[in-house]
Order: C-alpha cells, then structure tokens, then sequence
C-alpha cells in the first residue's frame, strides 16, 4: 500500500487535475467502446479489401464493354465466340470436349 501512495504523491499529486481527468478519458475513448483503435483498423482494413474489389470489378466491366463492343461490330467475332462460350456448332460440324 505505501508503494501505491508514493506512487500518488511522486507522479499523481502533481498533475493538474484537468490533465490527468482529460488523460483518462482519451484513454477510455480509444481503448473501449465501439470507436477504440482495434475497430477503427478493422474498418479500415475492410475499406481497404473493398476498395481492391471495386478496382477488380471495374476492370471486369471494362473487358465487358470491350467484348460487347466486338460482338456488335464484328459477325465473325460473334460466331467465334458462340462457338466458344454455348458450344454452338454448323449443322454439319461436330463438337469434341476434352477435360484438362
């Protein structure tokens, strides 16, 4: 208990009572309640990880617009790629699938 009440009167006593309540309540605001600093970083880690999927996404929509763009200019692009992607074929063709 002495330890505790050397403690108070070398370092406590001295503070401005202003300091030490302010002290105390950025100590509670950052470390508990639902805006402390361990929330705070994982917030901004998912903004982070969503801002990374809007960059994907926009680049997937751009290659969209591009191929869209070549099937309405392009007949032999257009057949090319329903061949492709619908396995669609000649009546007088045949199609062979292979695994990979």
């Amino acid at each position: 208990m002495s330890k505790l009440i050397d403690f108070y009167k070398k370092y406590i006593m001295r503070l401005n009572k202003y300091w030490l309540v302010g002290i105390i309540f950025f100590v509670i605001t950052f470390l508990f309640g639902e805006a402390n600093l361990y929330n705070r970083y994982r917030y901004d880690d998912k903004i982070r990880a969503l801002e990374i999927e809007i960059q994907r996404y926009r680049k997937e929509i751009e290659n969209s617009k591009k191929q869209l763009k070549e099937l309405h200019t392009d007949k032999d692009g257009l057949e090319r790629f329903a061949r492709e992607e619908y396995l669609m074929k000649r009546d007088d063709e045949d199609i062979f699938l292979f695994d990979e």
